[in-house]
């Protein structure tokens, strides 16, 4: 199975920025989806942004568009998820999942993955 294991998440002052990393071991694949998702308390998990590693195309949720950056190093089998100018509603509980297919779009929506990390916490203060 596919492992991922998150690590990055904290506490910061709304308009810092923190960098989310998720490293990924296990059965490998030549492509598949790699996202991001989170969760507040009392919500629904939601999708942040992902990458068809194949592919190399991106997607990112439109409220975190122009901040958030998805990106994939295959050397390093690690994901990243780079955030800046983070505002108070961006804290939630954040993970990062796979999901294995050839698809060439892959789909931001959580019930999408297959795999999951255990999630990191990432807490914004006004």
């Amino acid at each position: 199975q596919v492992q991922l294991v998150e690590s990055g998440g904290g506490s910061v002052q709304a308009g810092g920025s923190l960098r989310l990393s998720c490293k990924v071991s296990g059965d490998t694949y030549s492509t598949y989806c790699l996202g991001w998702s989170r969760q507040a308390p009392g919500k629904a998990r939601e999708g942040v942004a992902n990458i068809n590693t194949g592919s190399g195309d991106t997607t990112h949720l439109d409220s975190v568009r122009g901040r958030f950056t998805i990106s994939h190093d295959n050397a390093k089998k690690a994901l990243y998820l780079q955030m800046n100018d983070l505002k108070p509603e961006d804290t939630a509980t954040y993970y990062c999942a796979a999901e294995i297919t050839s698809r060439r779009y892959c789909y931001l929506e959580p019930r999408m993955y297959n795999y999951w990390g255990q999630g990191t916490q990432v807490t914004v203060s006004s």
